[in-house]
């Protein structure tokens, strides 16, 4: 979707026209959060879960967080999310955690080996 936006924002402009960057940026981001919104609670239908929980740095939208609530209580679920402030991006709370540990004289070789569900 993102190349199709661009695709588009560059032939308007190529025919010598003004974007709207504003509108453009508006309709981008009420696409994809349809999209999300529309594949989470098809999933949470296929799963047959009770609860949706929306976390992460996108959990920040103001948009995909109305939306998902609306939608997905139409349909029964309950959804769950933290406060804005908690929805922060991944890598800086595994940034977060590797300051405290080097803080705290830990460290690694050059030659770890990483693991992705390695407890913290």
């Amino acid at each position: 979707i993102k190349t199709s936006v661009m695709n588009l924002v560059n032939t308007i402009k190529q025919r010598g026209e003004e974007v709207n960057t504003a509108d453009v940026a508006a309709s981008f981001q009420e696409a994809v959060v349809e999209i999300l919104v529309e594949k989470t609670l098809a999933a949470a239908e296929l799963k047959n879960v009770e609860t949706v929980i929306l976390a992460g740095g996108v959990a920040a939208n103001s948009r995909l967080r109305n939306l998902l609530k609306e939608s997905g209580e139409a349909k029964g679920f309950k959804i769950k999310y933290p406060r804005p402030i908690l929805c922060t991006d991944n890598a800086a709370m595994i940034a977060s955690t590797a300051y405290f540990r080097y803080k705290k004289g830990e460290s690694s070789d050059l030659d770890l080996i990483p693991v992705a569900n390695l407890a913290l």
